[in-house]
């Protein structure tokens, strides 16, 4: 052959092995910047602090950072722009006691046994109390406890059952060698509306999404429920400052939730989305980029085997949560790809005497929901006590002759056995698919579904309402 076409040869392998390389060199910057979106470059590797604010009966979609445009929470907006905003986070009981048992335990209700509300997890559970602290942290609470036992919830009391600015302070700033977790559950916005300044809502600018009356009443109940908001934003506010002053804040995760939805029809006590649908934000300025809108789908209970592993443990494997860690050091954009929902009524405030149980499952665009005992009327500490005095107004809507106002009260009074719904199409709930042919296999698919994971928790349904007295 001659010199010249070896030496093209040769020209030719040098340029394969450039571009090689060069392709080589892509793929590395392509996976740096994919795990850079999650993890600035000055991540920090020791233990970080832990700071998780809950709030108390807060719909996700009253929030600003997840499109409402009448609350006034400049922190929480903070918060939501320096860290990760998840929109598609959930728990599975849209009830006080029985989501914070979730969120500690990382169980699913019935499992850990605190399925009613005012109820206990089962003798012997362990929450992310004894994980942390067995990994060299002290693990304080401040504020609203609801959970019982004690032996299951091994909390540093700081500074009792209410706010206390103080005593959060003096938590944070103290013995600055050993890690943290401080848990501050607000009692926020939480019925009655008593907190904060109501004249800086005005009724007659207010929105009302399409799953509430619009009424006179309705707009002057949403003025406290506003102001409460805003009041319970100020508490985070003093907590991050405090955590600024303590020159820990940039190792330190914050964790917000809105626990679930709010004391109106559609949200708490319902396995409708506006009550297990959550908001959640994190923030962890040393290790995730500001401003990020995660949808993958996570849960309650995924946050303590993720606390776990961020203060380098292993979590129980037999837990029904996962490590988001994956998500959060940008390895995954998925997580979940199911959501079940429980509800036990009876043992609740205004519960029908045989209870309301209810069952759901969400997979992709569909969500199907259980109404085990459906022949009997649905009523709850709203319907009874006429909450903070628009549900009356609702029902004298409806007795006039309202269409609008009849198809609502209705709705939450008088369900039928299946409800199905397209989220995508009709976010709200309104449109029940159950009935029409065209989804009587999707339908059956999904009731299959959830009737197998009910039996995987021992749920037995309506026998599992009857025992829910003696989980008090």
């Amino acid at each position: 052959m001659p010199d010249s076409c070896w030496g093209y040869v040769h020209c030719s392998d040098r340029m394969v092995s450039m571009i090689q390389l060069f392709f080589r060199f892509a793929a590395l910057l392509c996976i740096g910047f994919w795990a850079d979106a999650a993890r600035p470059d000055t991540a920090d590797t020791t233990a970080p602090g832990i700071l998780i604010f809950i709030a108390d009966d807060l719909n996700r979609d009253s929030l600003p950072c997840y499109g409402n445009p009448d609350a006034v929470t400049p922190h929480i907006d903070r918060l939501a722009a320096e860290g990760w905003r998840f929109n598609n986070a959930y728990t599975s009981t849209a009830m006080c006691a029985p989501t914070r048992a979730q969120l500690y335990t990382g169980l699913f209700p019935v499992r850990n046994g605190a399925w009613p509300n005012h109820s206990r997890v089962r003798q012997g559970i362990t929450s992310m109390v004894h994980d942390l602290k067995a990994l060299g942290y002290r693990v304080g609470i401040n504020g609203k406890r609801h959970f019982k036992p004690a032996a299951s919830f091994p909390f540093e009391d700081v500074g009792g059952n209410s706010f206390n600015a103080e005593a959060i302070k003096k938590f944070m700033h103290r013995d600055r060698d050993q890690p943290f977790c401080l848990v501050v559950a607000s009692h926020s916005p939480h019925v009655p509306w008593t907190e904060g300044d109501p004249s800086l809502f005005k009724e007659d600018s207010l929105s009302i999404p399409p799953y509430w009356l619009d009424t006179p009443a309705m707009r002057q109940a949403l003025t406290r429920y506003y102001a409460e908001l805003h009041d319970l934003d100020r508490e985070l506010g003093l907590c991050l400052d405090f955590l600024e002053e303590s020159g820990l804040s940039q190792n330190t995760l914050v964790i917000f939730s809105t626990e679930q939805g709010a004391q109106i029809p559609g949200g708490k006590w319902t396995c409708y989305e506006n009550g297990l649908k959550i908001g959640l934000l994190m923030r962890w300025p040393s290790r995730l980029r500001a401003g990020q809108g995660i949808d993958a789908w996570v849960h309650h209970v995924d946050i303590r085997p993720t606390l776990v592993e961020l203060a380098g443990g292993e979590a129980d494997p037999d837990l029904d949560g996962e490590s988001l860690v994956p998500l959060l050091d940008g390895r995954t954009d998925h997580h979940r790809s199911v959501i079940y929902g429980v509800h036990t009524q009876l043992g609740a405030i205004g519960s029908p005497t045989d209870g309301y149980p209810v069952r759901s499952i969400r997979s992709g665009p569909y969500k199907l929901i259980l109404n085990l005992n459906h022949h009997a009327e649905y009523s709850n500490a709203l319907t009874t006590r006429a909450g903070e005095g628009f549900w009356q107004s609702w029902l004298n809507a409806a007795s006039e002759g309202d269409p609008r106002a009849s198809r609502l009260v209705s709705r939450y009074l008088h369900r039928p056995p299946m409800e199905l719904y397209h989220l995508t199409n009709d976010p709200h709930e309104l449109d029940n698919l159950a009935g029409d042919p065209l989804y009587r296999g999707l339908r059956d698919d999904l009731s299959r579904s959830l009737l197998q994971w009910m039996e995987s928790q021992g749920d037995a349904g309506i026998e599992t309402e009857k025992q829910a007295p003696a989980r008090k």
